[in-house]
């Protein structure tokens, strides 16, 4: 997996991140820097905590399915992106608030990195290295979700379900590319 592949997926991934942490900069009003680096660490640390979870429990399975492990690839980023296109295409509205506390952060840092835990299964299957990987998945969510905050100070919640769009495509195209190659031989 090249680093741009692997810099589209952590961008990918962050989308979900991001488009909270609008959502949380919104209901701040007023950007706190504090609070947004807050809402970077939970984000970013989930974010590469979750994959390298699904690294482990994947490496587990990984010889008894070697044979289809493109297919699993395909099939798990194809559904984490649809169904994250679905979200965005069909908003349901949801409410947010400023607080930064632990048992606020974590229910939603795990919610938004359950993605995450399955791209890594992904990552097992396809012997991708997985320190630099969720270094660089955990520090691209980190920097979209303060930057996320920003733009919901700045702007509100517009461009929420473009993210989860976008970052939906992205997973989606990743899956076919990683299916097309191996069918292809190396494409």
């Amino acid at each position: 997996m090249s680093l741009l592949e692997l810099f589209l997926i952590a961008v990918g991934l962050s989308m979900d991140a991001f488009a909270v942490s609008v959502c949380k900069g919104l209901s701040m009003g007023k950007l706190r820097i504090k609070s947004a680096l807050v809402i970077g660490l939970y984000f970013g640390g989930f974010q590469a905590l979750m994959p390298a979870i699904g690294y482990f429990l994947g490496s587990y399975f990984q010889d008894a399915i070697v044979a289809y492990d493109h297919w699993i690839a395909f099939l798990l980023l194809g559904m984490i992106g649809g169904n994250m296109i679905r979200e965005a295409l069909n908003p349901e509205e949801e409410t947010c608030d400023a607080s930064v506390y632990a048992k606020d952060m974590i229910g939603l840092a795990v919610a938004t990195s359950i993605d995450a835990l399955a791209v890594g299964v992904t990552f097992a299957f396809l012997n991708v290295h997985i320190l630099p990987a969720v270094s660089c998945i955990g520090a691209t969510t980190f920097l979209l979700s303060v930057i996320g905050v920003k733009i919901g100070t700045a702007f509100g919640c517009r461009y929420k379900s473009k993210a989860e769009l976008a970052g939906g495509v992205i997973l989606v195209l990743m899956g076919v590319r990683i299916l097309a190659g191996h069918l292809l031989g190396g494409v």
